[in-house]
Formats: C-alpha cells, sequence, structure tokens
C-alpha cells in the first residue's frame, strides 16, 4: 500500500510539474550544436515548426522566412528538422543547414535534428502535444505542424500542416 501511494504521489508531483511548466524551462541544441535556451525567446511570439526537406510542404521554408522578416522584433520561428515521416528528412544537421540556407535563405533559428513523436519523441514535442488549448492535442501528423507560443511561453495554438504560416490563422495572432 505504501508504494501505491508514493507512486501516486511521484505521478501527481510529475503532472503538476508539467501543468505549470512552459516551453521558457527547455533547453535544445541548434543546428550547429550549440545549447539554446528557449527562455532567451521571453517577451516574443514564439512559432515552433517540425520541417523535412524533401516533403510537398517544404517550400513553407519560403513562407516561415517572409513570416520572420515582416514581423522580426515580435516573433521568433524556430524549425526542428525530424525524420519521422516517410524519411523526408534524412540528411545531418550540416546537410540541412545547407539546404535551408541554399534553397531558402532561412535566417530564423534552426535546431538540431530530433524526433517528433514515438518512444524516443523529444522532451519538448512531448510537452507541447500533450498541452490543452483551444486547437487540438495529441501526436504530431505530418511535416510542418507549427505550434504559436505566446510572449509568457504558453501555447496559444496549434495547426496541421496545410496551414501555411502565412495565413490569417496565423498571422491575426501575432
Amino acid at each position: 500500500m505504501k508504494n501505491i501511494v508514493l507512486l501516486f504521489i511521484s505521478s501527481f508531483l510529475i503532472m503538476t510539474a508539467t501543468a505549470q511548466s512552459s516551453v521558457y524551462d527547455f533547453t535544445v541544441n541548434d543546428i550547429n550544436g550549440e545549447k539554446l535556451e528557449l527562455s532567451k525567446f521571453k517577451g516574443k511570439k514564439l512559432l515552433i515548426v517540425n520541417t523535412a526537406s524533401e516533403c510537398g510542404f517544404t517550400p513553407q521554408y519560403e513562407d516561415l522566412q517572409a513570416l520572420y522578416k515582416e514581423y522580426n522584433g515580435k516573433l521568433e520561428i524556430i524549425g526542428f528538422p525530424a525524420n519521422n515521416f516517410g524519411g523526408q528528412e534524412p540528411g545531418s544537421d550540416s546537410d540541412i543547414k545547407s539546404f535551408c540556407q541554399k534553397n531558402y535563405g532561412v535566417e530564423f533559428t534552426m535546431a538540431s535534428k530530433v524526433s517528433v513523436k514515438g518512444d524516443d519523441i523529444h522532451p519538448l514535442f512531448k510537452y507541447l502535444t500533450e498541452l490543452e488549448n483551444e486547437s487540438f492535442t495529441g501526436d504530431i501528423k505530418w511535416n510542418f505542424e507549427k505550434f504559436l507560443i505566446d510572449e509568457n511561453g504558453k501555447l496559444i495554438a496549434r495547426y496541421r500542416s496545410m496551414t501555411n504560416p502565412t495565413s490569417d490563422k496565423i498571422t491575426g495572432l501575432l
């Protein structure tokens, strides 16, 4: 009985800590392998996107870059390359960085390649996909899903791949 109570208390504390967290509690690696504390983006909106170089949605890099330039100073964007869907991000961080700069002139932050679903899901994406919000919760379904975070690190809205980064659904909240 004592073990069951301790397990319950431990589970409750973990759930409580998660409920009080924000994206600012996470540190990730950028595409150059350097630590990137998301708390550095406090006071700005943040758009987190799982990306891939060989996807039908890959041209959204161009729209993400346009959004980044238009809202520079108010919005930060972080692309998280992931190879979870159809093997559409097979390259190394170096390959991905080169591809993004050469083909789309990407200036916004790119993170190191991560997993965005499954047993090896990155903790940030586990957190984001489980957060209650007005849009929806649950697993990421494909590349270029988007998470819009407010200036205080809280999830405002979530968008599936079909939502273009420059759509009114997103820009209306910036």
